[in-house]
Order: structure tokens, then sequence, then C-alpha cells
């Protein structure tokens, strides 16, 4: 696959993890258990720390590309709800072996594996075409969050043009 195109995607999906980091980076303790929305089954499912952590396990998930072998690192759960909340640190974690994933991901993209067809009960599609709904998907809870803490008072939310690049500590 073209190495310009690859970066290019790369540059966009970094930037939409990196706008979610950025609301968590700015969600304070006290909103982290806070209800965005109600949520029919389980209020827990509109939690702040659940969008986040919904958010990463199906980036996840569309990385790895199998619904039915996937299942996310521990402590994650595939379904449902843990007995706690997820800490920030654990989303944090979490997030950061997402963005790793996907960068290795995305910079190794043969042709073949991006033409890949992706099944899932509501889509088919090419893997490279899963990574742009995801990367969608992303922007879209990121904004969420964003939004809510916005309307809570917080402010420091900006757009993020290209994924950061990370300093190894």
């Amino acid at each position: 696959m073209d190495a310009w195109l690859k970066t290019s995607i790369w540059k966009q999906y970094g930037a939409a993890l990196d706008t979610l980091e950025d609301a968590l980076n700015l969600c304070p303790d006290a909103l982290w258990t806070s209800v965005l929305w109600s949520d029919p089954d389980d209020p827990r499912y509109g939690q702040f720390w659940f969008v986040a952590y919904h958010t990463l396990m199906w980036t996840e998930l569309f990385l790895h590309g199998s619904m039915e072998t996937f299942m996310p690192p521990a402590p994650f759960i595939k379904r449902g709800l843990p007995e706690s909340p997820y800490t920030k640190a654990m989303i944090y974690t979490y997030l950061n072996h997402c963005r790793a994933k996907s960068k290795a991901i995305l910079e190794g993209l043969t042709d073949e594996q991006a033409y890949h067809l992706f099944v899932v009960e509501w889509i088919q599609a090419p893997y490279l075409e899963m990574q742009l709904y995801t990367m969608r998907h992303i922007q879209e809870h990121a904004a969420q969050l964003n939004l809510f803490l916005g309307e809570q008072g917080v402010t420091g939310q900006d757009w993020v043009p290209q994924a950061r690049e990370k300093k190894a500590i």
C-alpha cells in the first residue's frame, strides 16, 4: 500500500485518538462517573468513563479484524460492565495500547490486508474502510465527551489537526 496514503491516514487516525486523550486529560475526577445520557439498559453505559472505554474497545476490535476472536486485554471485558468503573489510569493504558497498535497496523498495512472484507452484523466493508469508520467513531465519542465537559464549565478543548508525536519516556 502507498506509504504516503498510510502516513496520511495515520495522521488523522492518531489525531482522533489525541482528541479523545484531550477529553480524558480535561475530565476532573468528580466528572469521571457522570452520566452523559440515559441508557435504558443501565445508566453506567452513559457514564464518561464507559463512553471512553467503549470507544477504545471498538477501536481495538476493528483493528483486530474479527468479532469472533477478539478479546480486549485484561482487566477489560468484551461485553457488559465491570464490577466498578475503570479508572482513568486504566483507560490511559488502553488508549496508549490502541494508539501503538493502530500506528503499527496502519504503517504496515498491505494492499491485501486493506481490501480484506470485514463483516459485522451492521456493515460489510474492506478492512481499510473499517479503519476510516473507526476514526469517525473515535471522533464522535471524543466530541460527545468534550461537549459534556464544556457544558460542565470545563475549558481547554481544542482542535487537533494531525497526530501528535509522542515522546518516549
